[in-house]
């Protein structure tokens, strides 16, 4: 056998049976992904500090390439990579920062690191050939995505990965997900389950036996159990470490958190993000020191965009704390995880929690808070169909109102402004660019004039994103260009500042710059899609062919199917002659974005071109009842009937197409058709109009024969 495995069995030691009978190529290296132990990335951090500390001294031209994703998701390897800059953070004040990734920004760390891998294996003296990855069913989000794209990218060949389960289905983390590890194991892993086994009830029946016997014995098996990090499914060790009493099995944590506070002191970070505040919480000062290290760790995760992560952490220290005896420690785990659920893509938990915030403080700046955060729930997070103007006006209009009474004039002024942001993107979504822009411009002079220089530099910097971004809506491009100018000097080391100026560019056909600006993007964050697609249309633009395909190759390889690359890269084989590829590729895309308008009308011109009239029209009419104002769907559909000699239909079609883009080839082709009807003056109109625009000879000759034809038929 050969290949990726996903072994489900209800326990580990069954699983353990199975993977040995596979033969599996060696060295081996086993991985727990149980995120209790170090969070985040625990099982794709455990790979890289075996492997790269020898891989990076071997080749230090990997840590220049991938220096990002190997800090952000094992801490332990930040000394033997660059360090990450960040201007403004350094110009700012403690504890000021406001700007989190976005949520696919772990997804693009996943990509980072399986393409260090794909780098570091090959030849790597002692490196593994198999990877085994066990309680796959508790890994955090993270190294989900770690591992999915894993599967689909990492040839068995080089690694062959053995995910190990539970046998209850993997479910999919709530909210959005980024990309499928469930999918991922069905598509690239030969499932391996064996023969049934007892029923774990069964097991658990046996399991009293483990404490009745010597206490000292069961105190023994509790101890192991504590200090395996609770993460072993035998029933044993677990019923042992239940017979305790509160006090002995706080011990046991205590003792546990003890020996990993030395060695994260020692330079094990990530332990912080894992088992040390499990065990803290659960120790002899869950209140203080349990909290304290749950809120170190929320903090880092929440920084990097480990929204899940965040979330969870928060939760874990709620439940040993009141508002009545900790109101402030409580309102900042209930306020984090609400803004972290937010952005994971989970408005209805994070809205929940609002709520839940609100019966129970009395606190003006909380209340402020809550209502922007529920504002900004129905005018950003929410889905397209669920958000509400309306409903986000009259929220962030009552954190106005409660900030404008705030009795500190530096907290006045800026929670005045930061909330009057807030207002701005709702009057963006309602359509009323000029009055968001106005409150933007009055929040910046606000800030600049009340507040010392320096303070607040975070909002500052803010405050002229937005200006760019609705500068960029309303079609200012000019003066959102000048906007990004100031916010690059303050922030340069920020990739979607360069990525957005780089779109700007390229609206104001300054390709070459905007190609720059996507390099620069590409430098400063993993890889991306979106920036690599961007940058093959801009370099296709100024006829880089074969700079175009690979770019959109490079964003097809990220994520198979992008729409935007897929039509790109479909168009482009196309116009150079290679219709079966162009199909392929539209074909992969459309199986991903079964409804996109412009890869249906795409397929159904190639279907066209290879003689496939019947599929093309199929293709066709659903991409018109997707989109009825695709002006390219019309011209082809109108081709087709001017082909099967039915002319006043590709009159029709052609003028719709002409209606809704005005577009030169539309012009000459509806010509041709005028002129085969016989109708010389529209035709001559027609080509007289491709002629202006294209100085097209065939253009020329076919309006001097219509005029001609045309005074013949006068005369």
């Amino acid at each position: 056998m050969s290949g990726h495995y996903w072994i489900s069995a209800p326990r580990s030691r069954r699983r353990e049976q199975l993977r040995d009978a596979l033969g599996l190529p060696g060295p081996s290296l086993t991985v727990d992904a149980h995120r209790r132990l170090r969070g985040p990335y625990t099982a794709a951090g455990t790979l890289l500090r075996e492997i790269a500390p020898e891989v990076l001294r071997a080749r230090p031209e990997l840590a220049d390439r991938h220096y990002i994703e190997l800090q952000q998701s094992t801490q332990e390897l930040t000394p033997l990579v660059p360090p990450l800059v960040r201007g403004l953070e350094e110009q700012s004040s403690a504890g000021e920062i406001s700007r989190y990734p976005a949520r696919l920004h772990s997804l693009r760390v996943a990509h980072g690191l399986v393409e260090f891998l794909l780098a570091a294996l090959p030849g790597s003296a002692g490196a593994p050939r198999t990877l085994i990855v066990t309680n796959v069913e508790h890994a955090d989000v993270t190294d989900q995505e770690f591992l999915a794209v894993a599967l689909r990218r990492i040839p068995p060949e080089l690694l062959t990965i053995v995910a190990c389960s539970g046998r209850e289905p993997l479910r999919e983390p709530p909210g959005e997900v980024s990309i499928s590890l469930p999918d991922a194991l069905t598509a690239y892993a030969t499932p391996v389950t064996g023969p049934p086994e007892p029923e774990p009830e069964q097991e658990q029946d046996a399991a009293p036996s483990a404490v009745a016997g010597d206490p000292a014995a069961v105190r023994l098996a509790a101890r192991g159990f504590v200090d395996g990090d609770c993460v072993d499914d035998d029933p044993g060790p677990a019923a042992a470490y239940a017979a305790l009493t509160p006090s002995e099995r706080a011990a046991l944590h205590e003792r546990r958190a003890g020996e990993l506070a030395e060695r994260a002191e020692a330079g094990e970070t990530s332990l912080r993000l894992g088992a040390l505040p499990y065990h803290l919480l659960r120790g002899t000062d869950p209140h203080g020191a349990g909290v304290a290290a749950a809120r170190w760790a929320l903090d880092h995760c929440k920084y990097l965009g480990f929204y899940h992560i965040s979330a969870e952490l928060s939760e874990a220290a709620r439940a040993f704390l009141t508002v009545e005896e900790h109101p402030d420690t409580w309102w900042y785990f209930i306020r984090e995880a609400s803004a972290c659920l937010a952005a994971g893509g989970r408005p209805d938990e994070s809205a929940a929690l609002q709520h839940e915030a609100r019966t129970r403080t009395q606190s003006a700046t909380h209340h402020m808070k809550l209502a922007y955060e529920t504002g900004m729930l129905y005018a950003r997070h929410y889905p397209p169909e669920r958000r509400d103007e309306s409903l986000a006006r009259a929220w962030v209009n009552q954190a106005i109102g409660i900030a404008d009474l705030l009795p500190d004039p530096d907290e006045r002024a800026f929670f005045s402004v930061f909330n009057r942001n807030g207002l701005a993107l709702v009057e963006v979504r309602a359509g009323r660019p000029d009055e968001a822009l106005r409150l933007l411009d009055e929040g910046i002079e606000r800030l600049d004039r009340e507040l010392s220089l320096g303070k607040r530099s975070w909002h500052r910097t803010g405050l002229r994103y937005n200006r760019a971004q609705v500068n960029t809506m309303s079609g200012r491009l000019t003066e959102a260009l000048e906007d990004y100018a100031e916010i690059l000097e303050a922030d340069a080391g920020f990739s979607d500042h360069h990525f957005n100026r780089g779109t700007l560019l390229r609206r104001l056909g300054r390709a070459e710059e905007a190609i720059a600006e996507y390099t620069r993007a590409l430098r400063l964050e993993p890889p991306f899609p979106e920036a690599y697609y961007n940058r093959g249309d801009a370099r296709l633009e100024l006829g880089d062919t074969e700079g175009a395909l690979a770019d959109f190759d490079r964003a097809l390889e990220l994520e198979p199917g992008h729409p935007e690359a897929s039509l790109g890269r479909a168009g482009l084989l196309a116009d150079l002659g290679d219709t079966a590829a162009a199909l392929e590729c539209v074909t992969g895309g459309l199986a991903q974005h079964p409804e996109h308008p412009h890869l249906l009308s795409l397929r159904g011109r190639l279907l066209a071109e290879e003689g496939d009239v019947t599929a093309a029209r199929e293709a066709l009419e659903a991409a018109l009842r997707n989109d009825p104002d695709l002006a390219e769907a019309w011209a082809v559909r109108a081709e087709l009937s001017y082909l099967d000699g039915d002319l006043d239909m590709s009159v029709a079609d052609f003028d719709r197409a002409v209606g809704l883009a005005d577009r030169a080839d539309f012009r000459f082709n509806r010509g041709v058709v005028h002129e085969a009807a016989g109708r010389y003056s529209e035709a001559a109109t027609d080509f007289e109009a491709a002629l202006a625009a294209t100085g097209d000879a065939d253009a020329r000759s076919r309006l001097e024969s219509c005029l001609r034809a045309a005074g013949q038929a006068r005369a």
